[in-house]
Order: C-alpha cells, then sequence, then structure tokens
C-alpha cells in the first residue's frame, strides 16, 4: 500500500480529504519517550485502506482537524495495543478517539497465545513483517525521518484491516463479539491523566516500605530528577533509576558510587545535585503515606479459604473457554466477594464487572459462592 509523509498544511488538507471518506481507518502513533522527557507523539499514521498518510506532528501543521475524524463514531479506528497511543493523543492534542477496534484485544479474546502485530500478520495473513529493535527504539523526533523509518511506521497500519477481518470470523465463531465490543468501549474513555506533583514520587519501583523519613528524601530526589530530566530534555531514568532512588532514599549518607545504576559518569555530572537534594531531604519533615482508601485487613481462614475456591474457579473458566482467566473476572471482584459472599447482587453493579461477565457467569459464580 502506498504511503505519503505528510508535513505541510496542503498535503495535510489532502490526507483530511481521503480520511474524511474513508469509512475505516487504521491508527497508530510513533513517540520518543526513549529519548526525551516529557515524551510527545512525533509521528500519526492513518491508514484509509488505499494509502496511509504518515502525519509528521513535530511540523507547523495544526493537527486540530484530524481530532473530528477520529471521534467520529461512523467511522472505525483500528489500533493494536491502543492504551499508549489514546494517551498520547489525549495528552498532546486532547483528542478522543470514538468507534475503536483493538486488535490486540481481539486476539487475546479469540484465544490466540501470540498477541503482538507483526506476530498476529504472520500468524493469520501469512506474511512476515520484519520488526527490527533498532527502529522501535528510534529517536523518532528526529528529522529527516530516514526511508527505512518510515517504511516501518507505514506497516504498522497497513494490514490492520486484514487482521480484524480474520479475528471479527474468529470472534462471532465463538459468541464472544459482544464481549470484545464492550471492551472496546471502555478503551474510548481511557485520558491522559496527569501525574500529581504532590503524590507521584510515592509511586517510584520499590520504595513501597520506606518510612517517614525515607519517605522525605524521596520526595527531594524525585523532585530532582524531575527538574533535571526536563533540563536536559532526557528520560527520568537517565537521571536517576527507580533503583538508586530506592537505595539512596534509604541509605542517603551512603558515597554515591553504592548506589546501583549511576556509575562514575553519573556522579560526574549530577552528584552536586543529588547530594543537595539528599541534604534537604534528611532535613525536612517526615512525609506520612496518605491512607489507603480500603486499608489493609488480614483476612480470616475462612475468607483464605473463599479467595482460594473462586480463584479455582476462574482457573477452571478459563480452561473451559481457552482464554486467559483474568479476561473472565476482575481478580479484585473476587477478592471482595471472598470477605463478603453474599455481597454478589452489590459486586455485580461494580464498574469494574463487565455487562458480558454477568451475563456469561454471574449464575456460576453465585453457586460457587454458595
Amino acid at each position: 500500500m502506498p504511503y505519503t509523509l505528510v508535513d505541510d498544511d496542503a498535503p495535510f488538507r489532502a490526507a483530511l480529504r481521503a480520511i474524511g471518506a474513508a469509512s475505516t481507518l487504521g491508527i497508530d502513533t510513533e513517540a520518543d519517550s526513549r529519548h526525551h522527557y516529557p515524551e510527545k507523539v512525533c509521528l500519526v499514521q492513518v491508514g484509509t485502506g488505499a494509502r496511509v498518510y504518515l502525519i509528521d506532528s513535530l511540523s507547523k501543521i495544526d493537527l486540530s482537524p484530524l481530532g473530528a475524524a477520529l471521534a467520529d463514531p461512523t467511522k472505525q479506528k483500528l489500533l493494536h495495543g491502543a492504551d499508549f497511543d489514546l494517551r498520547g493523543l489525549n495528552r498532546d492534542w486532547d483528542f478522543e478517539v470514538r468507534n475503536l477496534y483493538d486488535t490486540n484485544v481481539a486476539a487475546r479474546f479469540a484465544g490466540l497465545e501470540r498477541f503482538g502485530l507483526a506476530a498476529l500478520i504472520e500468524d493469520l495473513l501469512g506474511l512476515v513483517i520484519p520488526k527490527e529493535q533498532r527502529l522501535q527504539r528510534a529517536d523518532w523526533s528526529r528529522r529527516p525521518l530516514a526511508q527505512d523509518a518510515l517504511d516501518y511506521a507505514a506497516s504498522d497500519v497497513i494490514h490492520l484491516p486484514a487482521v480484524r477481518d480474520v479475528l471479527d470470523a474468529k470472534l462471532a465463531a465463538l459468541g464472544r463479539t459482544e464481549w470484545v465490543r464492550e471492551e472496546f468501549q471502555r478503551f474510548e474513555e481511557i485520558r491522559y491523566v496527569p501525574p500529581d506533583p504532590e503524590t507521584a514520587f510515592l509511586s517510584v519501583k520499590g520504595t513501597r516500605g520506606l518510612n517517614g523519613k525515607q519517605l522525605a528524601v524521596l520526595k527531594e530526589l524525585y523532585a530532582f530528577r524531575e527538574g533535571e530530566a526536563r533540563r536536559l530534555n532526557r528520560p527520568t531514568a537517565f537521571v536517576l533509576t527507580p533503583e538508586a532512588m530506592a537505595f539512596l532514599s534509604t541509605n542517603p549518607t551512603a558515597d554515591l558510587a553504592a548506589a546501583p545504576s549511576l556509575g562514575p559518569s553519573g556522579i560526574q555530572r549530577m552528584g552536586k545535585g543529588i547530594k543537595a537534594a539528599l541534604r534537604a531531604g534528611t532535613r525536612a519533615k517526615p512525609v506520612l503515606r496518605p491512607p489507603s482508601a480500603q486499608p489493609f485487613r488480614r483476612p480470616t481462614p475462612e475468607q483464605t479459604g473463599m479467595l482460594a475456591k473462586l480463584k479455582a474457579w476462574r482457573v477452571g473458566l478459563g480452561e473451559a473457554q481457552s482464554l486467559d482467566p483474568s479476561l473472565l473476572w476482575p481478580m479484585r471482584s473476587l477478592e471482595r466477594l471472598a470477605r463478603e459472599p453474599r455481597s454478589l447482587d452489590v459486586e455485580l453493579a461494580s464498574p469494574e464487572v463487565r455487562a458480558w461477565q454477568q451475563r456469561e457467569f454471574a449464575d456460576a459464580l453465585r453457586k460457587t459462592l454458595a
């Protein structure tokens, strides 16, 4: 399928006319999160069935007219692993996508074992699409884009309609068309939610067990990392990895050379700033972690036994359906039911429980709870 690089207003207007006339759009994006911070969408790929338009979102084009096509419920939008793309489009342009079809989700509900796009194209269409890690990890903000990068970007949307057709047939045969339709509708509500600057540091991996004094150090390290990453326009892990932050928060007086992943070059570049953050953190008041909305309560033996029974029920359901059991009922719902086995009617109203799950499995779950 031919493709066109769109990096000026005139070709963009032509692309919009073709996009407006299409009933199905293949959508993908390329961002620079491996190389810069904060990340941004650098390329938006839109396939119309006749041509792929590679829209250079770093050019001077005003992309806002594209939002109307993405929100048009009469046009089906085909994406693969849509979560990342939806958040990026919403973050950078406030776009929303309606009438979405995610081939990754569809493949999982069709019971396939391989969900990657290249694997689906090979398994369902018999075509081999090379996926070089060099291009997957490329800095998509660099211009001009190389020919092989353009070829790679276009290949991500060219085959989506054919993959969808095969998956639709499989889902219809299994009676799961309505299942995935509800999943797609849930995906349409995905939005970018910026981290809360007051509490974002609490999400650093490996720091869950820190006490108040250590959290105060972590907060200062996080603020330093955030500012330095923005100043350098480099990913946060380039400044400080989560492992280094966890170590330094616990050992604020340790030699920086002992911190994992920091290294001599990191110490040379940022040692003064890191030490200043450590000093500020040790002098600060202890930080209290906000109380959980659902405080931990140690389960009783009866509740533990009920949860094991419910997990076994879900595993058996997965085996009977030849599906990943996690697709069939939310684990958090089972945990609540293990504590209150008579609360199924309340649980069925939970936003985590899908309507198709209620229709298909609520009766069997009720018998298990009884």
